[in-house]
């Protein structure tokens, strides 16, 4: 990472924000990767692909003692039309008072930062297939507003997100709330509940939780969801298992295992399983996952399986 320190521009940050900054940090950092990717009874013609980005960040401390952090995320990778930023944000620290961030694009909500967070060495286990069902997440994207506190208890940390409506598809807007707790060495457990109403006929209660445990060299943990619609007989019950062992300080394995139960009788439960390796060398990491889902989106006659290879840099 290349950073340039103290950079004498109070009078551009003082026009940035209502109150001015003593000084200004400026950061930059980067990556690049290069994939090959895969998948029986698919025709995905050419699996090369690269992605690579490049995170610009300036703060400030006010003279109210806030910290103030912008954040831009340029990202390019073989769509012309996602070469844009991907992320923008301003955070606000408050201290004690907790952070709020504001996402004019690229921002996650509580519900959805959360995914799938047993260990693994890559991806996730129903990842890399195309048309298989993902955890059931909540909403995302750009003007949207979270808060975070981690002061009140050590190990504690609370969050809320606010998604406004659009105006158009999102009648309601969307709201989350949640906790983590890492006070036990080793062990992190965590909550959320909210909503997702960016559809205007079908909006979703949701409800996550999850626990994982580190000892030496191994990581288990287990993700549970639900996903409760407004439309009939279209709620999803997720859960997952993962464990981790890392062979040194610089390779990783994993076996991950995921089932979505669905309300829809018609549907068969969606049942996942993959197993991912990772080596890191400096800043380089040569990272692959190997796939395989059984009836995917619930139809029972649907088998395959996918994989990927990842070479990627940090800088």
């Amino acid at each position: 990472m290349n950073n340039l320190k103290k950079v004498g521009l109070t009078a551009l940050a003082g026009a940035l924000v209502s109150v001015s900054a003593n000084a200004l940090d400026v950061s930059v950092s980067g990556g690049a990767s290069i994939s090959f990717s895969g998948e029986e009874k698919q025709t995905t013609g050419n699996g090369w692909s690269m992605n690579d980005g490049i995170t610009f960040s300036s703060s400030g401390e006010m003279d109210n003692g806030m910290t103030v952090t912008v954040t831009q995320i340029l990202n390019n990778d073989d769509v012309a039309s996602d070469r844009v930023f991907d992320t923008q944000s301003l955070a606000i620290d408050m201290g004690d008072t907790g952070t709020f961030t504001f996402y004019g694009t690229g921002g996650s909500s509580v519900m959805d930062a959360i995914d799938d967070k047993t260990p693994t060495a890559n991806e996730e286990s129903w990842d890399d297939v195309t048309g298989a069902d993902a955890i059931p997440g909540g909403t995302g994207g750009a003007n949207m507003m979270h808060y975070s506190n981690s002061s009140l208890m050590d190990g504690l940390t609370l969050s809320a997100s606010y998604t406004p409506s659009s105006g158009a598809t999102e009648v309601e807007s969307s709201m989350d709330y949640g906790f983590s707790y890492s006070g036990v060495d080793g062990l992190t457990i965590a909550a959320a509940t909210g909503e997702d109403n960016t559809s205007a006929t079908a909006g979703l209660d949701l409800t996550q939780m999850y626990a994982t445990y580190t000892m030496d060299a191994i990581s288990v943990g287990v993700h549970m969801s639900e996903s409760d619609s407004e439309t009939a007989n279209a709620d999803k019950d997720f859960t997952a298992l993962g464990i981790s062992y890392a062979v040194s300080e610089d390779m990783s394995v994993s076996l991950n295992t995921s089932t979505i139960e669905y309300e829809n009788s018609t549907l068969s439960d969606q049942e996942a399983t993959a197993v991912s390796i990772s080596y890191t060398m400096g800043s380089m990491t040569l990272s692959g996952n190997m796939n395989s889902v059984d009836n995917i989106a619930g139809t029972s006659t649907d088998d395959r399986s996918g994989y990927s290879f990842t070479l990627g840099f940090a800088f």
